[in-house]
């Protein structure tokens, strides 16, 4: 743990580079807002904390700059995300009140709104269909042997199958095994549908029932969790000064299935914030990774996310991603 002066002076060095990204020197410093002391003692404590590997120095004459650890040790220090406000939390508002029609659509733009929101790039991971409840269950009738199942999931996803029946049938049994499965299905995760669905003592809407049961067992949908929603990748260009470093956190997001379980992973760790190393990728050595679940239902569905570099604004970043994470689940479980 650091004393509260060289506390203040290491929060004070990391807001600095973050906001010139140059390395920060000691009249900078003692000039910043909660430092009360001279250069000279300034000076000490960086170099104090330098030793301790909370900064380094790129030159023998440069100031300092933040390392993983710094960067880390601010980041704990800034506690839970605070709310966003002004015309950012207008825009999020805005967004959400008249977001509508397809979700790969939704999900396209709300990446693209995480980027706008923080500069940086906006990553959107979808929830996985197999893992989503089943909120409704319909099924209509189409001819005297074909019907038609139509399931809307907790995400507002909508599949329709078409089924076919085990012998000619009348509206009244296609009406009554609907109902059927209404009941014994709705909440069900949409890949765990049972094969043993209660009967109804019918043989006419059991058969039925049984032909709708043994298409959404069939047609479970694949796992759309290795699916990404990148919004605003160019802006990785402007966050890295290296070419080579630009180049591969622009590979990183090509690979959907490695951006999925990257957020995954930064997620299950009980991580917000992921710093370089973290991130377990040594391409994104320089980077830094804002992420948050979103729930459907009270159940967690996907992740969202912010990519930038080590010296992103982080409170912003933390507050955005809160933010459209809260959003996102209250929209998806509303519908």
């Amino acid at each position: 743990m650091l004393d509260d002066r060289k506390a203040s002076i290491l929060r004070a060095v990391v807001q600095e580079y973050i906001e010139t990204a140059q390395p920060v020197g000691s009249g900078r410093v003692s000039a910043a807002p909660g430092v009360d002391v001279s250069s000279a003692t300034v000076r000490n404590e960086m170099a104090v904390l330098e030793n301790e590997g909370y900064l380094a120095q790129p030159h023998t004459s440069a100031g300092r700059i933040p390392t993983e650890k710094g960067y880390r040790y601010f980041v704990d220090t800034i506690g839970s995300p605070g709310a966003l406000r002004g015309e950012q939390a207008k825009q999020v508002k805005a967004f959400f009140a008249r977001a509508h029609g397809e979700l790969e659509e939704m999900f396209e733009s709300t990446s693209r709104l995480l980027s706008g929101l923080t500069a940086w790039t906006g990553v959107v991971v979808p929830p996985s269909a197999a893992d989503v409840a089943i909120r409704s269950v319909q099924v209509v009738g189409l001819a005297p042997s074909t019907a038609l199942v139509v399931t809307v999931l907790a995400d507002a996803m909508v599949e329709k199958h078409s089924v076919e029946l085990p012998a000619d049938v009348g509206d009244d049994v296609v009406a009554r095994a609907s109902l059927h499965l209404a009941a014994q299905l709705t909440g069900t995760m949409r890949g765990a549908v049972p094969a043993d669905v209660a009967t109804t003592g019918d043989p006419d809407t059991d058969g039925v029932v049984g032909a709708v049961v043994e298409v959404l067992r069939r047609t479970t949908p694949a796992d759309t969790a290795d699916e990404v929603f990148v919004g605003g990748a160019s802006r990785v260009a402007s966050a890295f000064d290296a070419v080579e470093t630009v180049q591969q956190v622009l590979s990183v997001l090509e690979e959907q299935l490695v951006v999925v379980t990257l957020l995954r992973d930064v997620v299950d760790r009980g991580l917000q914030v992921a710093i370089g190393t973290e991130t377990g990728m040594e391409t994104l050595a320089d980077a830094a990774l804002v992420v948050a679940p979103y729930t459907v239902d009270g159940e967690r569905a996907g992740s969202i996310g912010v990519l930038g570099p080590a010296r992103m604004n982080y409170p912003e970043a933390m507050a955005a991603v809160a933010a459209v994470s809260r959003r996102l689940g209250h929209h998806l479980t509303e519908g």
